[in-house]
């Protein structure tokens, strides 16, 4: 399996799955069966929270066992208990924008803060209420300049 060219690792790169630290995982489990894969990242995290939960293993344990930190355990619980197994992908879940603005409200947002760059989310967002009735909460404006400015760059 540790060939780069096996189909089963190229599926688990691009599906964002692959496990960067397959040598870290030593638990019993992944060492005597060949079920289980230390490459498959989704596998091994939720092995490591079903060998909490299950096997009463503590959590330092677990996650030292299953090659994680402590803390990405508790964000691994975490995103498990929000979404279930699609929490267990590193893939980002939720909005993929801001739901209220339109193109034109984002070219409009975008092109007040290029003209004057010291204008705040604040003072955005309430010229944004005032001129178009939309109601946006000013880190949504932040967030939106700051991706402009990375695309821009």
């Amino acid at each position: 399996m540790g060939d780069a060219r096996h189909p089963k690792r190229a599926f688990l790169d691009v599906a964002g799955a692959l496990h960067a630290h397959p040598e870290r995982v030593r638990a019993e489990l992944f060492r005597r069966l060949r079920f289980f894969d230390p490459l498959d990242k989704v596998q091994v995290k939720y092995e490591m929270l079903r060998a909490h939960v299950i096997d009463r293993m503590s959590v330092a344990e677990a996650s030292d066992v299953f090659g994680f930190s402590r803390q990405t355990f508790y964000t691994v619980l975490d995103a498990f208990e929000a979404w279930g197994v699609f929490g267990l992908a590193d893939e980002q879940r939720g909005r993929r924008g801001p739901v209220k603005l339109t193109a034109d409200d984002v070219a409009l947002v975008e092109a007040l803060a290029s003209d004057d760059p010291d204008l705040s989310g604040r003072a955005i967002a309430e010229r944004l209420f005032r001129e178009r009735g939309i109601a946006v909460h000013r880190r949504t404006i932040e967030r939106l300049v700051a991706r402009a400015g990375k695309k821009n760059r």
